[in-house]
Parts: C-alpha cells; sequence; structure tokens
C-alpha cells in the first residue's frame, strides 16, 4: 500500500517538473526542471529495484547533462539581455 502511493507521488512529481520543464520560457530553469525530473526518476527505478539504472540516471541524467546544459546556456546570450532589462 505505501509503495504504491510512494511510487504515484513519484510518477505525478516525474510528469510535472517534465510539464514545467517544457512550459517554461528561461533555459536555465527548464535546465533545473530537468534534473530534478531526472532525480525523480531516478528514485523511480531505485524503487523499481533497479540500482545500478538509478545511479547511472542519476551521474548522467541529473548530474553530468545539466552541467553540460548549463555550460550551453552561460556561453549563449540571455533574451533578457537584449532587451536592454
Amino acid at each position: 500500500m505505501i509503495f504504491e502511493v510512494v511510487q504515484g507521488v513519484l510518477l505525478l512529481g516525474i510528469v510535472a517538473t517534465a510539464f514545467k520543464a517544457l512550459n517554461n520560457k528561461d533555459l536555465l530553469v527548464g535546465t533545473i526542471f530537468l534534473a530534478a525530473m531526472s532525480l525523480l526518476l531516478s528514485a523511480e527505478f531505485y524503487l523499481l529495484q533497479a540500482p545500478d539504472v538509478a545511479i547511472a540516471e542519476a551521474a548522467i541524467g541529473a548530474g553530468l547533462s545539466t552541467a553540460i546544459f548549463v555550460m550551453a546556456i552561460k556561453k549563449t546570450k540571455r533574451w533578457e539581455d537584449e532587451k536592454g532589462n
């Protein structure tokens, strides 16, 4: 019973963070939401008794991909800077 509730909450969190990442106009905030989604997905994999996949998802999905996205965003001009705000 508790397992199903925790799994449902994790799945709702995954869907919610993915939706927020896609609907956000700021790329940096969207990247943070993708990292959060990846961490929630990692927890889901761990609950499904796949710890090796959970570790790989946490390291690559949340860690490495987020770092690469942030570095790429940092090297581009932000839209707010072009407007002069």
